[in-house]
């Protein structure tokens, strides 16, 4: 892999012009397909084969009507009146209302059952001229300034239901440019010069402008998620960074060492290349296998956010050594801090540290162990949920709304249950509606069921049950299962609180096949690159203490609501159960990529030296202070989406910057350090007939140029290639 890398840095180096105008010519190609062939963005939260969405397709086909996307237009008297009092002003509001765009019509607004038993709350149910979820974001702004801009005096007017909240449009906090403001102090004071800092940034824009117009394209032929682009740019910024960073420090520390540009360029590709290489393709191999759960939203996320890993990853081959070349000496233009190369190993304060560490392994392993398992213990005690309109800002209409309802109506009134009969089907008839009704509306978890509403052609009927608990609530799951084990083979739920609660049986069903295939590639590639049983093992068990630690945190900080008011939340808020599957892939890469670039440093000093103690030692001053320059970049932009007004951004936000710098630091500085110096030679063994039959893909590079090594160690070979090989 290493000859591979060094090769098409080699080529982009020799042709830097060249390289240059064929990424333009790709980003202008790009955006050209995208314009034309790219496609929209929407939500496709319906769990394949369910019976929610199978009651979706029917209403579609067979009752097209009652499959219109309908809002709450919210009325609240604040003056003591009865709602009746105000019926003027409400006729006059819903005038306006009526002209605004997707609205086809409403009913009475107060009618009998549309407002509460003290008079003083109500709704108007409108119809939309689509499905809730193929409006698309923004859609319902129109209707939205409408309702907002109501004054009438003595009356709250407010806007909700489900498709305003789902196509409500994204809010962005200007803290977001933090983040890449973050990242370049960083390099500076990594680099020490402006121009070196500048690069990785530069291209990590490249890259990600790139992957989105890979993504619009991808819209063009399968569902992609409106979320998949915030998600897929803040991974691809991130890494996108760092790919660079790695790259760059390699190919200076090199010019350090006295050689020239371009054999210190060919070094730099040869080893932190290839590294980016295996690094990027194991991100996009675990967001890929999100496709495993069976989500097309999920699916759409982690597609999306492949194409944006493998765009800086293809940035970081070509278009990085092309701008080096042309930059040659100027890389060193603008310095503003000056660094001192360590001439040695023990000049390094991570050599100091790495010996530390292997000198005493067992107390840093130990404290090191138990206190990721501190950390990750509250995520025993995880619940979560669907994001629900009750858990939005505040200051937000449809969370108004919400909360007007469940204070006028009862919590169920957000979260309605709608059942679709199929009365040509062999099961309940239209002469047994009656009696199916008195049924439902027995059960104690529901508080009351709507008439009952016939297709045209009489062969679809629908009715609502409202009940007693909220969507988030674990007693309407209850409701949910309980409603359908009365009904008969011709009558399914759905709405979407039967939708999201079937999205999480889905989940919980896959998530087994899902989690264990990424384990299963991490381990293959790892075993592959370093010819290790033992590390791969290693590797995946401190992935999971990073990864548990993060869910420990999320636990404490959202659904106990520890400190929660320091990231802009009312309180405790329920934990959004995508996120936490989204953020698996995306941490299980990330702590590969460093993993990777920590380790083939430390194997390429061991088949050199053959000493375990050092080769660790030296690993660590080699690449201690690039990773932890890394994880801050990552951790700052991770840490943008906190400021976001988003619950569920924030919990991205913060759980990913948590693993990351947990991965950083108290793993890749000491558990991974304590435990190779325990383990000695058994952490590269391979069983022979295993090392026989598997391909060879080689990361490690040059010896590191803190030190050349005078001699070869015994039991190390040197092919013609001049890379060490273990035998």
């Amino acid at each position: 892999m290493n000859r591979f890398s060094r090769s098409i840095g080699t080529a982009s180096a020799r042709h830097p012009s060249r390289t240059i105008v064929g990424w333009v010519a790709l980003l202008l190609a790009v955006v050209f397909l995208a314009a034309g062939g790219g496609g929209s963005f929407v939500d496709d939260f319906v769990a394949p084969g369910s019976e929610s969405g199978r009651a979706l397709e029917q209403l579609e086909e067979d009752f097209p009507e009652a499959a219109q996307g309908s809002a709450l237009v919210v009325f609240a008297s604040e003056d003591g009146q009865p709602l009746a009092a105000h019926r003027r002003a409400i006729d006059a509001v819903m005038v306006e209302v009526a002209l605004a765009q997707h609205v086809e019509g409403f009913g009475d607004p107060l009618r009998v059952g549309t407002v509460s038993a003290d008079g003083r709350v109500g709704f108007v149910e409108l119809t939309l001229d689509a499905p809730g979820v193929d409006l698309g974001k923004g859609s319902l702004a129109d209707l939205t300034d409408v309702v907002e801009t109501s004054d009438v005096p003595g009356l709250r007017v407010e806007l909700g239901g489900d498709a305003v909240f789902l196509n409500a449009p994204d809010e962005s906090s200007p803290s977001e440019g933090i983040g890449i403001l973050v990242a370049l102090l960083v390099l500076l004071v990594a680099f020490g010069t402006i121009v070196a800092a500048l690069v990785p940034i530069a291209l990590a824009l490249v890259s990600v402008g790139a992957g989105i117009g890979g993504i619009l394209l991808l819209a063009g032929s399968m569902n992609v998620s409106v979320s998949a682009v915030p998600v897929a740019g803040v991974v691809g910024l991130g890494v996108g960074i760092d790919y660079a960073l790695f790259i760059v420090a390699r190919y200076r520390e090199n010019r350090e060492a006295g050689q020239d540009n371009e054999r210190a360029l060919a070094g730099a590709m040869g080893s932190s290349g290839a590294a980016v290489i295996f690094a990027g393709g194991t991100v996009a191999v675990a967001m890929s296998a999100l496709a495993l759960t069976g989500l097309g939203l999920l699916t759409s996320i982690g597609l999306a956010t492949a194409i944006v890993v493998l765009a800086a990853v293809a940035a970081a081959l070509t278009l990085l050594p092309a701008l080096l070349a042309l930059l040659g000496d100027r890389i060193d233009t603008g310095r503003v801090l000056r660094h001192r190369p360590a001439a040695r190993p023990s000049d390094s304060a991570w050599w100091r540290f790495g010996h530390r560490v292997a000198g005493r392994p067992w107390p840093y392993l130990l404290g090191a162990t138990v206190a990721l398992l501190a950390l990750a213990a509250p995520a025993l005690w995880i619940q979560t949920a669907f994001p629900a309109a009750g858990d939005a800002p505040s200051g937000t209409t449809y969370r108004q709304a919400y909360d007007l309802l469940e204070e006028g109506f009862g919590p169920g009134v957000n979260g309605p249950l709608l059942l679709v009969v199929d009365l040509e089907a062999p099961g309940a008839g239209a002469a047994d509606l009656t009696t199916l009704t008195e049924a439902v509306a027995a059960n104690a978890h529901i508080a009351s069921v709507s008439a009952v509403r016939t297709s045209a052609d009489g062969g679809t009927a629908v009715l609502t049950a409202m009940p007693t608990t909220g969507p988030a609530d674990l007693e309407t799951s209850v409701a949910i299962a309980e409603v359908r084990d009365l009904l008969p083979g011709n009558v399914r739920v759905s709405g979407i609180t039967a939708t999201t609660d079937d999205l999480t049986t889905q989940l919980s069903d896959t998530m087994p096949l899902f989690v264990g295939a990424v384990l299963v590639a991490s381990f293959l590639l790892l075993m592959l690159v370093f010819r290790s049983v033992v590390v791969p093992l290693k590797a995946a068990v401190m992935n999971l203490l990073s990864i548990g630690g993060a869910y420990g945190v999320l636990v404490v900080v959202f659904q106990w609501g520890w400190g929660s008011s320091l990231i802009g939340l009312e309180g405790p808020t329920p934990i959004t159960s995508l996120i936490l599957v989204i953020m698996f892939p995306i941490l299980f890469g990330l702590s590969m990529d460093y993993e990777v670039f920590l380790l083939s440093r430390v194997r390429e000093e061991y088949v050199r030296t053959g000493d375990n103690t050092e080769s660790v030692a030296r690993g660590l001053a080699g690449t201690g202070r690039v990773i932890t320059s890394a994880a801050l970049i990552m951790v700052a932009v991770f840490l943008a989406f906190v400021a976001s007004p988003v619950p569920s951004l924030k919990m991205l936000g913060l759980g990913l910057a948590t693993a990351v710098l947990i991965d950083a630091t108290v793993v890749r500085m000491i558990l991974v350090p304590a435990t190779m110096a325990l383990l000695g030679r058994a952490n590269w063994w391979l069983p022979a007939w295993l090392d026989r039959v598997l391909p060879r893909l080689t990361v490690e590079g040059e010896a590191s140029p803190l030190e050349e090594p005078d001699h070869v160690a015994v039991g190390v070979e040197v092919d013609p290639a001049g890379v060490g090989v273990l035998r």
